[in-house]
């Protein structure tokens, strides 16, 4: 079923990925596609990597221990793309290969508190609610730069860039000043002292043409690749 799927979905994801950086005078290999396989079963991660992917995405910590024990760490670049509560951070330590989603600073130092007792450093992603939404996470523009320059100081956090869920609307215009709010905030935090982020995760299944035009780096698709996930 899902080799399927994937023999006919993957080729036009990766197309509109590659024609939206072209527009953005990029190559579609700047762009790291994330397979989001939550709720999906073990046999969608391993039709994932039989298609050549080896970047997978989960939402929740329990599900990526899961497949992660099943699978094994080395064959999958893990990427934690949910929330994450600040009590279980020691285990996003021992299992993402990159959290997306750090959105607050009490997260923030526990998973260095963790990545030091490790003896290792957490590449992470710092999450901006650039829209401001009250159901989402994530430090609020306006204190962002700030809250990226109190971060860098933490020694087992790696900050490799920024990432932002943008709103479930049809509203081009408010996606766009969402993605390139957050790309305005990475410009800016370029300044300060140790910062060396490369990536914004931005763009999903509904948004991402829009979200690589605008300067994504990195897209988190689930539904585009596997279908609706199983109930």
């Amino acid at each position: 079923m899902y080799n399927a799927l994937l023999s006919e979905n993957l080729p036009r994801v990766r197309e509109s990925i590659h024609q939206a950086a072209q527009r953005s005078g990029r190559e579609g290999r700047d762009v790291t596609l994330v397979a989001v396989t939550k709720a999906h079963p073990l046999d969608a991660v391993r039709a994932v990597l039989s298609a050549g992917i080896r970047d997978v995405g989960e939402n929740r910590l329990w599900e990526l221990e899961e497949k992660v024990q099943a699978l094994g760490r080395d064959v999958v670049q893990w990427h934690m793309v949910g929330h994450i509560q600040s009590r279980k951070a020691k285990q996003a330590v021992a299992l993402a290969h990159l959290v997306h989603s750090v959105d607050s600073e009490k997260l923030a130092r526990r998973l260095s508190r963790f990545a030091l007792e490790a003896e290792t450093r957490i590449p992470v992603l710092i999450q901006v609610n650039v829209a401001e939404e009250e159901s989402k996470s994530g430090f609020l523009p306006h204190e962002a730069v700030d809250s990226i320059h109190r971060l860098l100081e933490l020694q087992g956090l790696e900050v490799r860039g920024l990432m932002t869920m943008a709103p479930l609307v049809d509203d081009e215009g408010l996606l766009r000043s969402v993605f390139s709010g957050l790309r305005k905030i990475h410009e800016a935090a370029q300044g300060l002292p140790g910062y060396r982020g490369r990536e914004l995760s931005m763009g999903m299944t509904n948004d991402f043409e829009m979200a690589v035009e605008e300067g994504s780096t990195m897209v988190r698709i689930g539904t585009a690749l596997l279908g609706e996930r199983p109930r």
